[in-house]
């Protein structure tokens, strides 16, 4: 795999690293985008109130993710080192690290759960179907983290079907059980919002038992031997990758909060609209998703090897590649336009609000998706700080204050033309820093001209 990454041609590398891992992100996100399709059969209020806990969850997993990046770092690197015996405590304390998280969450969600959703905007009409879902959904918090966990070391040893293949087939069982538990069949009762909370916990569970049983991870766990002090060295080790990492992931749900209260102004049939809008978003940037995590492994071998060269012409080629199929992706959206809106809206005001949203947001997919490639471009530098002032930047300085005054100028539409000016300017801004950071490092390379 090493000489693969240094030698092999960049964009077949890429294109193999990256499938299996497109695989399971679409397995992945299917789950929220399911579970709005039979939601929305239920009406308005139940859609607006689901749509109120995609940046709660959303946070969730972002910090569940983290704690993916951090461990499959860590059982990489004493993969490669061959302390195997050192690879079984890492994973295991890993594991037993996101069940605790798991539990934690599960503790502070449930007492928080009503400031919490009132505070982001959800008014006494939503909050009984905001209730009903979180009740659930924060019980099975571990469910959703543990699995994510599992799933990196495995991927650390080079395995990505096995994540994979269980993240779709989880997928399918989400799916059936929506429909079991949401709308009742033969003696189960119709559940509403909380059968599709339900559904999600109970597949992911059976995604985390079925890791389990997995010979090549279990090899990679063992309780034997577990002491305090090793539990918190693990921590240690792995709190060094996945902090700084899970706070990045945060960022996004934090703005997309922030934003979902912008259009919480705008009332229940707009929340409902945008919540549809941001599941389709998050479908349609399936590949950059995929390459901001199989580009970083080339860019740090390839520097490590001196091979500087190699690494611009991996960085801005990802950069053409992402704003030329981002530019497809919305070509085709607005071709799928009529049908997604009447398939998932229910009145005119919901209607406009999402095709307004499908034909802005995604626009600017293509510059967004150069800010994530950059971020993870920075992170594979080892520029963590530039990556996470990057970011910032994109969340928090442009896309929700543009947000807010597109807002208070233009109604709901205007929020998304505030989103895609935001994602232009600071993709503007990130192929600049990326250029700039490799010529300094071209030139540190080059060494001092002649004669100085």
């Amino acid at each position: 795999m090493r000489r693969e990454l240094l030698d092999g041609p960049i964009a077949l590398t890429l294109l193999r690293k990256s499938l299996p891992v497109v695989g399971g992100m679409v397995a992945m996100m299917s789950f929220n985008l399911v579970d709005t399709w039979f939601i929305a059969q239920l009406g308005a209020e139940p859609l607006a109130a689901v749509s109120f806990t995609f940046p709660v969850v959303f946070a969730v997993i972002s910090m569940a993710i983290g704690m993916g990046i951090g461990t499959s770092a860590v059982v990489a690197k004493r993969l490669g080192q061959g302390s195997i015996d050192t690879v079984r405590r890492r994973a295991t304390d890993a594991a037993l690290l996101a069940l605790l998280l798991g539990m934690v969450l599960s503790a502070v969600g449930l007492a928080t759960l009503d400031p919490l959703f009132r505070l982001l905007g959800a008014d006494a009409a939503l909050m009984p179907h905001v209730d009903d879902y979180m009740d659930i959904w924060y019980l099975g918090a571990a469910s959703v983290i543990v699995p994510r966990v599992l799933n990196s070391v495995l991927r650390a040893q080079g395995n990505t079907l096995i994540p994979g293949l269980m993240m779709a087939l989880a997928a399918l069982l989400n799916g059936l059980l929506d429909w079991l538990l949401i709308f009742g069949a033969g003696p189960l009762p119709a559940l509403g919002v909380r059968g599709a909370a339900l559904a999600t916990v109970l597949s992911w569970s059976a995604m985390g038992a079925a890791l389990f049983w997995q010979r090549e991870l279990r090899e990679c766990l063992d309780v034997r031997g577990l002491t305090p002090a090793g539990l918190f060295a693990s921590w240690r080790e792995l709190a060094r990758i996945a902090v700084p990492a899970a706070i990045t992931s945060v960022f996004t749900p934090l703005a997309l909060a922030l934003v979902t209260r912008i259009v919480a102004g705008h009332g229940h049939q707009a929340v409902a609209g945008y919540g549809v809008g941001t599941r389709i978003e998050a479908i349609a940037q399936i590949g950059v998703l995929a390459l901001s995590m199989t580009l970083p492994p080339l860019v740090s071998q390839n520097v490590g090897a001196g091979q500087h060269e190699r690494v611009r012409r991996a960085i801005f080629g990802c950069f053409l590649f992402v704003l030329v199929w981002q530019l497809a992706i919305w070509l085709l959206l607005q071709g799928l336009a009529p049908w997604l809106v009447a398939g998932y809206t229910e009145g005119e005001a919901m209607s406009g609000v999402l095709r307004a949203f499908l034909w802005w947001v995604p626009l600017g997919l293509g510059a967004q998706g150069v800010v994530i490639l950059a971020v993870s471009s920075l992170n594979a530098l080892h520029e963590p700080a530039r990556a996470m002032r990057l970011s910032m930047i994109r969340l928090f300085a442009l896309s929700v204050p543009l947000a807010w005054l597109g807002s208070r100028t233009g109604g709901a539409e205007g929020i998304f033309v505030g989103l895609f000016m935001a994602n232009l300017m600071v993709g503007l801004v990130a192929w600049h820093t990326l250029r700039q950071r490799l010529n300094a490092r071209r030139r540190r390379q080059d060494g001092p001209a002649p004669g100085r």
